[in-house]
């Protein structure tokens, strides 16, 4: 069998280029490709706050829940900005553009650049963390990590190559699955802990940790808004849908800000509810159990709900890695097309998509996993640095957009970069909110 033969087995026979407008996916499949990122965080964003506030000794985990509010609170600004990011630039684009056309370009290339980061991290981060999930529920397995994490990004790359539609539907039931299983869990453990409807009640652990050592002062508020930043990956992915306007069906910027809205929606509610139990049960993070694992555990003991959510929790956390996937490839073809990056990164493959940069997301996203041993709380800080730094960017670029709204006389239109502005009646809260938000990820980011 020669290669073109084993190239049309692997990856199906080509497209034509005129094809591509029904490889485009509906609000269903496209929550599933762009939300399982954001979505599927809520495995690790109340982990990540409690293995920080855990240095301060076990009273300190009673912080977990009023910071994930405060994340919560910091998920809708940043929703309602890119809101305003798929309205302005329909062609998508998401931070890049809106730099470039507001910032300038060294500004727009720092954003290109974290957004690169963050996506090769997108797949490296959930790919460990989706392993971390199956090797919870078999111990035995937790020594072949990161072979098994290699291969989950293999699976990936043959689906994604095999073309748009093909990987949404692949994500929609892992997705959905554990969207209604974590649903299931936080609503039952609701029930125990308030001893509503006959449920046994439950009793949170009674476990005291003493602090490494007494902070106090700085140090003390540090910590906490180390633990802020570190739940803030919670917001990871939130901007692949403002990069991928063109991959959803006709009206595409109407469908990419429904998507998102869901979106927000499902993440915020499940990372609540998942902080709020967490907090209550006085559950503490430790090396081989997942916070998850052991929630689900303590709620529904290791049946049947247990399995399902560990699960569709590897699942959709290695699948969550089709975020990376769609959206890498995509930005690099802008910024090929722009000259920043090589020529080749804007062709697309015979299913037509963007393979070259699929290939190239690949390799790095596994030389990483490799050097970091698939341990995805190790990798978390390099993640949160191109999330934040993206968003920052993007919203100042906002609001930069906003303030040449308000300058367009009202039925008029000024044709500025890649968009066409209008006045705008509510120019200066949407303004207002697009600072606050930019200031604060700016903090984050720091």
């Amino acid at each position: 069998m020669n290669f073109a033969n084993l190239k049309r087995l692997m990856i199906g026979p080509p497209f034509p280029s005129s094809a591509e407008r029904h490889e485009r996916l509906d609000k269903v499949r496209a929550l599933a490709v762009f939300a399982s990122d954001p979505i599927s965080s809520n495995a690790y964003a109340t982990e990540a706050i409690m293995s920080v506030l855990i240095l301060l000794g076990s009273s300190a985990l009673a912080l977990t829940l009023p910071i994930a509010i405060a994340i919560a609170l910091l998920v809708l600004l940043v929703i309602f900005s890119y809101v305003q990011t798929v309205k302005h630039y329909p062609a998508g684009g998401g931070a890049y553009t809106v730099a470039k056309d507001n910032l300038g370009t060294l500004p727009s290339l720092f954003a290109a650049s974290a957004l690169l980061t963050d996506y090769v991290l997108t797949v490296a981060v959930s790919v460990s963390a989706g392993i971390r999930a199956l090797t919870s529920a078999f111990p035995e397995l937790f020594r072949y990590r990161v072979e098994l994490a290699l291969i989950a990004i293999f699976i990936l790359t043959w689906v994604n190559l095999r073309g748009v539609r093909e990987s949404g539907t692949i994500l929609a039931l892992p997705t959905y699955a554990f969207v209604v299983g974590l649903l299931v869990v936080i609503v039952i453990g609701m029930m125990r802990y308030f001893g509503l409807l006959g449920f046994v009640r439950l009793q949170p652990a009674a476990l005291h940790i003493e602090p490494i050592q007494p902070f106090t002062g700085f140090a003390y508020v540090w910590l906490i808004l180390r633990a802020f930043s570190g739940g803030c990956t919670a917001l990871t992915g939130i901007e692949a849908i403002s990069n991928g306007v063109q991959a959803f069906k006709p009206p595409e910027a109407t469908n990419a800000n429904k998507t998102m809205i869901w979106m927000g929606t499902m993440a915020t509610t499940l990372f609540i509810g998942i902080s709020f139990l967490a907090t209550h049960l006085a559950i503490v993070p430790i090396e081989e159990e997942s916070v998850l694992s052991q929630l689900t555990r303590m709620v529904a003991d290791k049946g049947l709900l247990y399995y399902w959510v560990q699960l569709f929790t590897m699942l959709i956390l290695v699948l969550a890695a089709n975020t990376g996937f769609q959206a890498f490839p995509r930005l690099c073809s802008f910024l090929a097309q722009d000259r920043f990056l090589p020529s080749w990164l804007q062709n697309r493959g015979d299913r037509l998509v963007f393979s070259s940069g699929i290939l190239t997301l690949t390799l790095v996203a596994s030389l990483l996993i490799v050097i970091f041993s698939a341990n995805e709380i190790a990798m978390l800080p390099l993640y949160a640095l191109g999330v934040m730094l993206s968003f920052t960017f993007s919203q100042l670029g906002m609001v930069h957009l906003m303030g040449l709204v308000s300058r367009v006389p009202p039925g008029e239109e000024v044709h500025t970069g890649a968009t066409v502005i209008h006045y705008e009646s509510g120019w200066w809260w949407k303004r207002s909110l697009n600072l606050i938000g930019g200031i604060t990820t700016a903090v984050v980011f720091v």
